[in-house]
């Protein structure tokens, strides 16, 4: 059995609306100076009603795929991170599944909101290396425009659609060396969709009261989010030995860059250093660090042997990283 796992392949894919903050203008009491002074975003893109996440999934996939020169015959596990899926049920893989033609595989959905791609990247390995399954598909697809708020001018401005993918595969050497993930539910009021489950039903009622879109208190979100995105990174470092300084990229959510410019302090990070493309796409939740790696990957920025450290934090409370050593 393989010792740990790789990525071999990654795809993303970017709905073509984009929405900028000069739209969002005529859309709510705000203004592009006020987005990008306090969050970084210039735009964002919106899905069509035809592009639901297993649609953007498959789409992000499908490239992943060519790149890593497979086929979706060799897949043996679809996993699908998003807080965004076609149905409760079936799952969003189950769809994603049927698009590719993917014979003979098991489907899940997993719920960890932004930290979502890398809880899948981590489950990925864990499956690889215990022997159960060689070839995993990890898919993290988000449609978060169906569930934001366009007269909440303090969520609105925040959000957008996409999808990255990764194909994992077993290695002996590098790779996925280390991981550290997290949770607390008792902070899970802090950023929430508030109905629409068994909690909370839908009704008339709920609708009326728009408790179907996301709902956030973003001053207690960015105190926790700094923190525990730092105590997340150097706790996965420490397992292997290595600290901040070892980093050649970090990638971090794309939340907010005044959350990521204060993780990047705290860890005594280069800014030249870490991956940002907030302003093109605003937060993704679980699409977010998948689109980053596979843009930093094509932009040549990753190189053979560098350290990669993703590290994210979202709804739940639920955090991630995990290290990566670039083979």
């Amino acid at each position: 059995m393989p010792k740990s796992a790789k990525i071999v392949g990654l795809g993303k894919y970017l709905p073509s609306k984009v929405l900028t903050n000069f739209d969002l203008e005529k859309m709510v009491d705000t203004s592009d100076e006020w987005i990008t002074t306090r969050t970084g975003i210039k735009e964002r893109r919106i899905a069509s009603s035809e592009e639901s996440a297993s649609v953007l999934a498959y789409k992000a996939s499908l490239e992943a795929l060519k790149r890593a020169s497979l086929k979706p015959k060799d897949l043996d596990c679809i996993i699908v991170a998003t807080i965004t899926p076609d149905n409760n049920f079936p799952s969003t893989a189950c769809y994603l599944q049927k698009y590719l033609k993917a014979p003979n595989v098991s489907c899940l959905d997993i719920s960890a909101a932004c930290a979502g791609f890398i809880y899948g990247l981590v489950l990925a390995k864990s499956l690889v290396v215990s022997g159960i399954y060689n070839t995993v598909l990890v898919a993290g697809s988000e449609v978060l425009s169906v569930i934001t708020d366009w007269q909440d001018r303090s969520t609105c401005v925040l959000f957008g659609d996409g999808a990255g993918a990764a194909v994992v595969v077993g290695c002996n050497k590098g790779g996925i060396v280390s991981s550290y993930l997290g949770g607390d539910g008792n902070l899970g009021e802090l950023l929430i969709l508030p109905a629409g489950g068994s909690r909370i039903p839908t009704s008339m009622e709920t609708v009326k009261k728009r408790l179907h879109y996301i709902k956030m208190e973003g001053r207690e979100v960015f105190k926790h989010a700094v923190r525990i995105m730092v105590d997340s990174a150097l706790k996965a470092l420490k397992k292997v030995n290595l600290n901040s300084q070892d980093i050649s990229w970090f990638i971090p959510h794309q939340a907010n860059m005044r959350i990521i410019k204060a993780v990047a302090e705290r860890l005594n990070l280069d800014m030249s250093k870490v991956y940002v493309n907030i302003h093109r796409y605003g937060n993704m939740s679980s699409a977010s660090t998948a689109v980053a790696l596979c843009e930093a990957y094509e932009e040549g920025k990753i190189k053979s042997k560098d350290i990669v450290v993703l590290d994210a934090f979202g709804g739940g409370l639920v955090w991630g990283s995990c290290v990566i050593e670039w083979v």
